[in-house]
């Protein structure tokens, strides 16, 4: 594939411009924000190089989409993709931040912080033991990249850690991995679900009534995706208690509204889509060996399975 002219859209623009040129000094590059793209400029570009564009635009006029997130739904769901554009993401320190933003949140409910602050706010000296991590089973959903570094965190830490996945197969770190169709018969066993799958048609409206109903008072966190979240079931799962608590980085709107319930409900923690971001070092250091794979005709690791979704 002969890649000559590479156009980069992203808020980031000036610190990848700084961080890109200078290496690949044989390519001709626009570095722009979004506000200023044109069609113009997809028609000139062989790459397009971006993460979560607001417009919906053509993409089949290039040869190379790269994604500088590791999501990719922005570019594939419900949408048509020209199956002669490679289509790549971004594969970097993902995996750790978001397995140690998890751990941040059930470390924060074991160490029963939350009571503890409310004690001293009364100034109550009330002793209540915390919980151990290697005492918890944690269920994740999605056996990935992402998914197995959590499971290696927690695992490490003496959790019993079950994955779910599509094929259900053998994974390293995870205590058992079950297909999602026969999963539902575990959820009432489990302390803490951990959602880190990709949007795709199969993972729309993943946790509705009929996972948060086997629940029994477990802990909820999102950093997949969030459309794959049916939030009246979550809220009614928080009201009855089946889900003891939520952290969401991920909402299917986002900024998420001001009138949404979501921010005024005490057992909900809300974070702005923090728990794995791009930096532009780390965006632009996968961008380049990717370019340079591709220049050197290589196999690439972070290639998207564009009928999959991820």
């Amino acid at each position: 594939m002969n890649i000559s002219n590479i156009l980069l859209v992203s808020p980031m623009y000036k610190e990848l411009k700084a961080l890109i040129e200078k290496e690949a000094p044989h390519k001709t590059f626009r570095f722009v924000p979004e506000e200023e793209l044109t069609q113009e400029d997809l028609s000139w570009a062989d790459a397009l190089v971006s993460f979560n564009l607001k417009a919906d635009y053509d993409y089949s006029t290039v040869k190379w989409v790269h994604s500088l997130g590791s999501g990719v739904d922005r570019f594939l769901h419900k949408k048509e993709w020209n199956e002669e554009v490679l289509l790549t993401r971004t594969i970097c320190s993902f995996g750790q931040r978001i397995a140690e933003y998890c751990l941040s949140y059930i470390l924060k409910d074991l160490q029963l912080h939350d009571r503890f602050q409310e004690q001293q706010q009364h100034k109550n000296w009330q002793q209540c033991t915390p919980k151990l991590i290697g005492e918890q089973k944690v269920l994740v959903y999605g056996t990935g990249e992402i998914g197995q570094m959590i499971a290696k965190v927690f695992s490490g830490l003496g959790a019993d850690v079950y994955g779910v996945s599509l094929s259900g197969t053998k994974k390293e770190y995870f205590h058992g991995v079950m297909k999602h169709e026969s999963h539902f018969f575990r959820l009432n066993e489990m302390n803490y679900i951990i959602n880190t799958v990709p949007l795709t048609e199969q993972t729309e409206k993943l946790f509705d009534g009929v996972i948060f109903n086997q629940l029994s008072n477990a802990g909820f966190i999102n950093v997949g995706r969030g459309a794959s979240v049916d939030e009246e079931a979550l809220l009614q799962a928080l009201t009855e208690k089946r889900v003891g608590f939520a952290v969401l980085d991920v909402f299917e709107q986002e900024p998420l509204p001001e009138n949404n319930p979501l921010w005024s409900h005490p057992r909900v923690q809300i974070t702005p889509h923090i728990s794995a971001v791009t930096t532009p070092n780390e965006g632009a250091a996968c961008f380049l060996e990717t370019l340079k794979n591709i220049d050197e005709n290589k196999p690439l690791t972070n290639k998207v399975d564009t009928k999959k979704g991820y």
